[in-house]
């Protein structure tokens, strides 16, 4: 692997495209397939997480059937002229456990966010007590999702 993070070879690519469908699958397993041995698995996953290529594993908690029917997307204006700055807003928001996502975005909204609710009243709660109540914040604009088509990671090539 090269020291430029951003450059990795078909081996760490090979070694990627297992954890990415299960972040828990046996090293020496990957090394098998690989037919390489387990160390070298173990010394290429070391670089990809010191290099910052990927970092940690996670359980990934399925929403719905932790009783989170409703997810949205809100896209927020925030007064300029405010003297709080976007740092602080976002701290705000960081502290409402159901924003799952907040990412600061050009155009029509400063903050977009994803939220997960239990259900179309939790949400409003959620947007009513917790984001709206923030005085910087003008106006919110909602999108419920329907229904999530797919998820990934990101691919590897």
């Amino acid at each position: 692997m090269k020291s430029n993070s951003k450059q990795i070879d078909s081996l760490d690519k090979d070694i990627l495209s297992f954890l990415i469908k299960d972040a828990r699958f046996p090293y020496l397993e990957i090394a098998r397939k690989c037919h390489i041995s387990g160390a070298l698995v173990h010394q290429r996953v070391a670089k990809m997480k010191e290099s910052g290529i990927i970092s940690g594993s996670q359980v990934c908690i399925h929403p719905k059937k932790s009783g989170y029917l409703t997810t949205a997307f809100v896209g927020i204006q925030v007064n300029l002229t405010s003297t709080r700055t976007h740092e602080e807003i976002f701290q705000k928001i960081v502290e409402i456990p159901e924003v799952v996502e907040c990412h600061h975005t050009t155009g029509k909204y400063s903050l977009f966010l994803k939220i997960y609710a239990h259900d179309n009243e939790h949400l409003k709660k959620i947007l009513v007590e917790n984001i709206q109540s923030i005085l910087e914040i003008t106006a919110t604009e909602t999108f419920i999702s329907l229904e999530e088509g797919f998820r990934r990671q990101l691919p590897i090539f």
